[in-house]
């Protein structure tokens, strides 16, 4: 079965639904994609099969563009999301359906065992931001975190 990529249109249907308060093009709620000449940190996540992140929470400033490195310590395949609560559990329960989607998206990435990926992201608007694994199963056991972005 092929892969089916579903972060841009999650990113898309935030921008319809009034998700956005733009300011830069691309930016969403929860931010927009980083330049990497622009990150001013970068934070090591590594993601494990007892369906947790470590850090499961990370600071950042308002307008700050972050390195998130993403490594898969586990046997299991992961993934990583950036997104509202709500958008990451609506997503949750499509991987439900369709459990061989990969991403590979500005705001997500799946993980293969013992692989690493990185996301760079800007963080623009203070409050949380979420992210989480959305392979079947794995949210719900718990396996999500945030980003408090701070003004």
């Amino acid at each position: 079965m092929k892969p089916i990529r579903m972060a841009a249109a999650i990113a898309a249907v935030a921008l319809a639904t009034g998700g956005a308060s733009a300011h830069e093009p691309g930016e969403t709620i929860i931010g927009l994609p980083g330049d990497p000449a622009a990150a001013t940190r970068e934070i090591a996540i590594v993601m494990s099969d007892d369906m947790r992140f470590a850090p499961a929470t990370v600071m950042a400033q308002r307008n700050a563009t972050l390195k998130l490195v993403i490594r898969n310590a586990g046997k299991l395949r992961h993934e990583f999301m950036l997104g509202t609560q709500k958008e990451l559990e609506q997503h949750a329960k499509l991987m439900q359906r369709f459990p061989n989607m990969e991403h590979d998206e500005p705001n997500a990435v799946t993980v293969e065992p013992g692989r690493t990926r990185t996301l760079l992201w800007k963080f623009t608007t203070p409050g949380t931001v979420y992210f989480g694994c959305l392979q079947p199963g794995h949210y719900e056991a718990g396996m999500r975190g945030k980003v408090v972005v701070l003004n």
